[in-house]
């Protein structure tokens, strides 16, 4: 058993970080105060062929793992990047896997190589305003005529929809009571966004700002059958390959998001002097900086025990599951942490610690709650019945 990164896992963090360097806290502050997409941030990643990190290598990608692929995520959030710069970049590592692992060759060789280069940028159409976690009551229907189908419905929380060209979109193309199960019946498309038929409107939320998150109205939508991903029908079975990575790299993030949050507390207990001393000579400023550590640290193991499994093709829904439930408390608690060491001072903007804050959110509601998580572990495995 060996914890250690190699030599080439060593050579990406020190990549990433070098082109993390030219984004600094005063470029993300910046972003979180104005808004708008992070497009030269994105384009750097592009141009050093860092968006297909996990896309086979015979479509222009790496070829490497969801490991790779975490340390990389965890690298850009720890930068101080935090989640304003990892979602910028996280639907390219897995947001495509289904086409990778069910599409066609032809799809394969369409879609790939111009989403590695940051030609083309995506978002993922499944969520609904009416539905929540509970996909496979999903409204939204693609009707087929001929060579085509038509879609129309609604999404929410789609991520990147305002700056996107192209849609990984899930919809119910044969009546739910007409299925045998309620998860068939739906089929998923990967086509372009023809802003004729689709509609996104913003969401204002409480932070990520330089990343939009949207409401998209589908009204008509004309879908060629060549974009369906595998078979009519099965597309829920297909999104589930996406999940497991999607939530390790939500975790990788979380604990970056953390151990920015830490560096910055512990700096400030230093250096900060109250009544002649350092406030972080105080066990009261130094225990919960301390447990904060530990807590991301036991995150962190989850984590990458996680993505190992799904390496090495092993069963990893508990531990993927898992990791995203303390990777999201660890991070959350150790911004609340810095907040607090900080004082005052830590609800300044110029401090970022409040940012992270804000930011340290989204990993506790997203991709799927905390609740739903304990619901699985209970029943997948501890054996209890199921709760819903």
């Amino acid at each position: 058993m060996n914890f250690s990164l190699t030599e080439d896992q060593r050579t990406i963090r020190a990549a990433i970080e070098k082109i993390c360097a030219h984004f600094d806290d005063a470029y993300w502050l910046k972003k979180d105060r104005e808004g708008g997409f992070p497009q030269d941030f994105h384009a750097a990643f592009a141009r050093d062929g860092w968006l297909g990190i996990a896309m086979p290598q015979e479509y222009g990608g790496a070829g490497l793992g969801i490991t790779e692929a975490a340390l990389m995520m965890q690298a850009i959030s720890e930068s101080g990047a935090g989640f304003s710069g990892a979602s910028a970049l996280h639907m390219n590592i897995f947001g495509l896997h289904s086409v990778v692992v069910y599409g066609s060759e032809e799809q394969k060789k369409r879609f790939l190589p111009p989403m590695i280069e940051g030609k083309d940028k995506a978002c993922f159409g499944v969520t609904e305003p009416n539905t929540g976690l509970n996909t496979a009551m999903l409204k939204t229907k693609a009707t087929r005529h001929g060579d085509h189908y038509i879609v129309s419905g609604q999404k929410i929380w789609t991520t990147t929809a305002q700056v996107t060209n192209k849609i990984l979109l899930l919809a119910r193309t044969t009546p739910i009571e007409e299925s045998q199960r309620p998860i068939d019946g739906l089929t998923l498309f990967y086509t372009d966004m023809d802003r004729k038929h689709v509609e996104v409107h913003e969401i204002e939320k409480m932070g990520r700002k330089a990343v939009d998150s949207n409401q998209v109205f589908i009204d008509g939508l004309k879908v060629p059958v060549e974009d369906r991903i595998g078979e009519e029908g099965k597309g829920f079975r297909y999104i589930l390959h996406s999940l497991n990575p999607e939530r390790i790299l939500v975790a990788a993030e979380a604990v970056g998001l953390g151990k920015a949050a830490l560096k910055r507390g512990a700096a400030y207990a230093r250096e900060r002097i109250v009544f002649d001393r350092p406030i972080g000579q105080n066990q009261g400023i130094q225990h919960p900086l301390a447990a904060r550590w530990m807590e991301l640290e036991a995150a962190e193991l989850m984590t990458y025990k996680a993505a190992w499994l799904y390496d090495t093709q092993q069963p990893c829904g508990a531990e993927a599951n898992a990791s995203k439930y303390l990777a999201g408390e660890a991070g959350f608690k150790a911004c609340e942490t810095a907040m607090l060491t900080h004082g005052g001072m830590g609800y300044a903007k110029e401090f970022h610690i409040e940012r992270y804050f804000r930011e340290a959110m989204i990993p506790r509601l997203a991709p799927v709650s905390s609740q739903m998580i304990l619901c699985f572990i209970a029943e997948k495995v501890l054996g209890l019945p199921k709760s819903y």
